[in-house]
Parts: structure tokens; sequence; C-alpha cells
């Protein structure tokens, strides 16, 4: 026997040793699966442009949004809630890292965050979670690999500009799906709209919509991860009520009755007493209030039923929550990235920093954990992600520069909120600071 080989004694202490190290190694495996599969699920839920009076439980008695105020009436709702960007990708930034937009330097629309930058659901992914996206992500390019990339596990992507995008996993379907999409001229169309029909209307029907899309695999996702023992993180992110405010039937005609009491008009005397860029901003574009006064309630109207569609399909992912026995174990999130001008102060669209723009709705729901309510006190989107480490049981990422609400969200007498928040923007034309 050569002198290299192993003793009986050696060998057999050598085994014990092996079987020690798998045992600890298994032990520590079914410890985390363990403590993964007790933390609750995650369902964020995002719409892009919603101001923070488009729903109904924030004092608006003209729009319908059933849905969300039901949900608001679970939750705590969050009235002081503002985005530290007026622009889409720059905002979503800051929910998702909970960093400041000159942070994580994602300051303008359709560049990606840096690979330094480490996103939520990297975090959660990490930490045992399933995680998932249907709709406008928004923060990188909009291709499933490259999101893949980011920490998500299942996606389907209705991304960048549009409904015709063709890295849109939306459109791809739409193209397959919908008769209209091989028939017809969908622009000449719409060029043409009939005398006294919504001009914003849409040609496509409601089933092969964007936001019916949305909800639709939104629900798919959820009933794939509800089979899971391990927790999820569902992103849910629907791109109306931004504009074009094209709407589906029967959404687009819902408000055909409503006459919207319109922001009053801006005399050249009133743009004077704005700071320097805020003209520049106003002056620049053609005034909003050239247009015929039927087409400006028009853009009310659609802005308003878009939201409305999307509250049907938020009433239907809730109740398949509800459905699959999640509702009791899940922290549901309804926000938005930014608000819309709507002709306030002779704007539409956002960049600005007048409320209309920077404060947003914010919902939060957690059985027995979070007091439902309203909470008047200033909260910041780069909040968020401390808040839901802290509603998980983990620490938050030391580059974190938000700060955890629950203690507010838990109604403690003893929280300290903030004093101010903080909003930035690099396009010229707005202050930045």
């Amino acid at each position: 026997m050569s002198d290299h080989n192993p003793s009986r004694r050696s060998f057999m202490q050598d085994c014990s040793l092996g079987t020690a190290s798998l045992l600890a190694l298994q032990s520590s495996t079914l410890l985390q699966a363990n403590e993964a599969s007790s933390r609750p699920n995650i369902l964020f839920i995002m719409t892009d442009q919603q101001r923070f009076d488009g729903l109904g439980a924030n004092g608006n008695e003209l729009i319908q949004t059933p849905n969300l105020d039901r949900l608001a009436a679970e939750s705590a709702n969050l009235q002081s809630a503002y985005v530290q960007s007026p622009v889409c990708v720059p905002s979503r930034g800051c929910f998702f890292t909970g960093r400041y937009a000159h942070s994580h330097q994602n300051r303008v629309n359709y560049t990606p965050l840096k690979k330094s930058e480490v996103p939520l659901q990297q975090y959660l992914q990490e930490l045992g979670y399933q995680t998932s996206c249907v709709g406008k992500l928004h923060l990188y390019p909009p291709t499933v690999e490259h999101a893949k990339q980011t920490g998500f596990d299942l996606l389907q992507l209705h991304d960048g500009a549009g409904s015709t995008n063709p890295y849109s996993d939306y459109y791809k379907w739409w193209k397959a799906n919908d008769p209209y999409a091989k028939r017809g001229n969908y622009r000449d169309y719409i060029s043409q709209p009939e005398p006294g029909k919504n001009p914003f209307r849409t040609v496509i029907a409601e089933e092969f919509s964007e936001t019916h899309w949305t909800g639709q695999e939104a629900r798919a996702h959820l009933r794939q991860l509800s089979q899971s023992e391990k927790p999820f993180f569902h992103y849910v992110s629907f791109w109306k009520p931004h504009s074009p405010y094209d709407v589906p039937a029967p959404w687009a005609e819902m408000y055909n009755a409503v006459e919207f009491p319109l922001p009053s008009e801006l005399s050249l005397d009133d743009i004077k007493q704005l700071p320097l860029p805020l003209q520049k901003q106003i002056l620049r574009f053609t005034p909003q209030y050239d247009m015929d006064h039927d087409k400006l309630q028009w853009i009310y109207r659609s802005y308003y039923a878009a939201i409305s569609q999307i509250d049907h399909e938020v009433g239907l992912l809730l109740d398949e929550l509800e459905q699959l026995g999640q509702a009791e174990n899940t922290i549901v999130i309804f926000t938005s990235d930014h608000g819309d001008q709507l002709l306030a102060h002779g704007l539409v669209g956002k960049n600005v920093f007048f409320e209309e723009s920077v404060r947003i709705p914010f919902l939060m729901r957690y059985p027995d954990r979070i007091q439902p309510g309203v909470r008047k006190e200033l909260i910041e989107t780069v909040d968020l992600l401390p808040t839901l480490f802290d509603l998980i049981g983990e620490s938050t990422p030391k580059r974190c520069q938000g700060q955890s609400f629950l203690p507010l969200l838990k109604g403690d007498v003893n929280y300290i909120p903030k004093e101010a928040v903080y909003c930035e923007n690099v396009i010229p034309e707005v202050i930045t600071n």
C-alpha cells in the first residue's frame, strides 16, 4: 500500500468532518429559506403622470376611482408625498435606489442607471424574493435581456416611446392579436375625428389596450408567483394617464357629460411674476389655451378616463390577490412617478416644481402592520426603500439616502417628520434646486 494512502482512522475523521460541514451548510440554507418564506410579499403598483388629486379618496369629487378609494380606506394614505424629480426616469431611479437623482446620476429620460447602482428588486432577489415586472419599467434600455440583468426574474415590458416600440412585449402581443393591427391606417383615423366625439379616443378596443394588457399580464404573473413558497416582489407599472390622451371605449365616453372647471388663464402680467426659467418654459411654446374650449375639456375627460380604466384593472388585481389567499401577507403600494400640470400655470405635462407636477398619490397597505388613515406628514419617494426594508425586518442598505417612515405608518405619536422635501431637474428652463 502506498505511503500516501490515508489510514482507516484518518479516513473516518475526514468523512465525519465532511458530513458535519455538509449538514451545517444544509442547515444554513434551510434557515435562509425559512427566513425568506416568512417575509411578506410586496405588490408595487405605479402609474405614470398621475397627480395627487387624480384620486377620489384625495378629495376629487369628479373622478371615479372606486377600487383605489377602497384601497385608500384600507391603507395609510400619505397625502404629502413628493417626488425627487418631476421627470419619469430620474424619479423612478429615486424610488428604486432610495437615492436622490444627483447621487444615482440618472437625471434625464432614456438613460440607464449606472451599473454601480443597486435597485430595490436586486436587493430583494438577493434576500430570496421572486421578482417580477409587468408594464413600463422605464429605468433601463427597454429589452427583457437588459432588464433581467437588474434583478427581475419575470418580465413583460411595455416600455419607452409608446405602444409602437418594437422592443415592447405589449406591441408584439398587440400585433399578433388585434385584428385592427392588420388593417386600416391608425394615423389617418385619429387625424380626422368625428364631430362631437372625443378627439383623443383610440380605435384600439379595450381588450387590446396597453392598460388592459398590463392588468391581464400582472394577474398572470401573480398566479405564477403565488405557486412558490418564496415571497414575491411584483412591480406593476401602467403607462397611463401619461399623454397622449388616447383612451378606448367605453372609458373614452365616461366623462362626456362632465364640464370640468379649467384653471384660470395666465396673463402676461401673471407670467412676469414667475421666476425667469418658468417664464421661458411657458412662453417658449404656443400657449395651451390657444386650443378651443371643447378640446381643453377633452384633455381633462380623457385624462380622468385613463385613470378610471387603471382603477378597474387595479381592482381586478387586488381581487386576484385576495382569491389567491395572499392579501393578508402582502404589502401593497400604489403611487405615481410624478404628476401633470393639466393647464395649471399655463402648462401641460411635468418638468416643473409646481404641486401639480411633484405631489403624488401614495397608498400603503399591510393588514395588522400598517395603521389605515390619512397622514399629512412630508414624505419623499427615496424613503420608500428603507421603509420596506424595515417592514420585512432587514437593515437598510448603507448607500440609501432616504429614511424609514415605518413609525408614521404604525401611528407612532413620537415620529418626527421631515421639515422639507428636495426636488431637482436639469432641464434648463426650470429651476434646479
